[in-house]
């Protein structure tokens, strides 16, 4: 069992010895690629040597236990500790999102229910900041056209959390935002005191680096024209807003929050190369596109992946089965348990798509 592990092994101490040499730190770029292949084996190295140590503390419990019975209460408790050693080690070995380190654009848009919707929008906004802040991420608001009412039409945010153990990146966690999230409860623009349903989606792409995404300057059509606010009122006398469309692939991103024309143009570059990637990604890998296609692309109340009931304070995800009755504490950015829920559920699949490949 766990015969590939060798090699793992055998490269991680590769790996050590180079990034002992002085010499390969002044290469920047190469000694960050060689420090990220070092942190993403060291687990799986540190997890198989406890198996394996177990392996053999239980053979030498079971030598004792022939002459003293005493030995048997150990290599039970023994056996047990390797099973989990086995299953953790299962776990690691599966291959990683290889986005799971990235930072994200997140992206909420009001749908059906017009004014509640908007409402709504601002609400997973306000949801998604206090989370950002309990985990010690960093947000920036780069885009928003806000509602009459002060909900959001639409808005982009940035989620930054450099400095991350490998594999726990923003994209590692959000990622399972992605997708229609539906309301339930009596909208403020309601006087009957009647529950209404509206929906609102979730947008979540890996921020593309410099690097990932070239782009060439004649594939692009850049417009300007005045930022708008609430209602449609100019807010602006100048021409700084602007909308990028790169002509290759009709992808379009827009900004008008910032005060010049040249932030404008370069926060919807940002958005820009992060949908270009992620559509790139979905092109070049089925499983990646089977799965942002789970998210939202119009938002439908009949494709929800959660439901805020506000009446029963009931939060359920539709995917997972996940419910309880803290949605105050859950809007209030207690997000981890429902989370977790979505990180098990595609480690199980994971784990089972793996073991029917071998």
């Amino acid at each position: 069992m766990f015969e590939a592990v060798e090699e793992l092994l055998s490269e991680h101490a590769v790996l050590e010895e180079r990034l002992a040499d002085p010499a390969v730190h002044a290469d920047q770029g190469e000694a960050r690629r060689l420090s990220k292949r070092y942190a993403e084996l060291t687990p799986i190295t540190a997890a198989y040597r406890a198996w394996r140590q177990t392996g053999e503390d239980i053979e030498t419990a079971r030598e004792l236990a022939a002459d003293d019975p005493d030995f048997y209460a150990e290599i039970k408790s023994l056996e047990q500790r390797r099973d989990e050693l086995t299953e953790d080690l299962r776990l690691l070995l599966v291959p990683r999102d290889p986005n799971d380190d990235k930072d994200v654009i997140l992206e909420v848009k009001a749908g059906e229910g017009g004014e509640e919707s908007a409402l709504f929008a601002g609400d997973l906004l306000r949801m998604y900041l206090r989370y950002a802040e309990k985990v010690g991420w960093k947000t920036e608001i780069i885009d928003a056209n806000e509602s009459d009412l002060g909900g959001y039409k639409d808005v982009q945010v940035s989620v930054k959390a450099r400095g991350t153990e490998p594999g726990q990146g923003v994209w590692a966690r959000l990622k399972y935002e992605g997708g229609v999230h539906r309301v339930q409860r009596v909208p403020a623009t309601e006087s009957q005191g009647r529950i209404h349903t509206s929906a609102a989606g979730v947008l979540v792409t890996p921020e593309a680096e410099d690097v990932e995404i070239e782009i060439n300057a004649n594939d692009l059509r850049i417009d300007v024209y005045r930022s708008s606010g609430p209602g449609g009122q100019s807010v602006n006398t100048t021409d700084s807003a602007v909308r990028i469309t790169h002509l290759p692939t009709g992808i379009v991103s827009s900004c008008q929050n910032q005060k010049s024309q040249l932030q404008n143009k370069e926060q919807a570059m940002r958005i820009l190369r992060s949908r270009i990637l992620a559509a790139a990604q979905e092109e070049a890998d089925q499983e990646a596109s089977d799965a942002r296609r789970s998210q939202v692309r119009s938002v439908d109340r009949s494709e929800r992946i959660r439901t805020y009931n506000f009446p029963e304070n009931r939060i359920s995800d539709h995917r997972t089965g996940f419910k309880a009755y803290n949605l105050d504490q859950v809007l209030g950015g207690e997000l981890d348990p429902i989370i977790q829920s979505a990180v098990d559920a595609d480690a199980t699949a994971r784990l089972e798509a793996a073991a029917q490949n071998n």
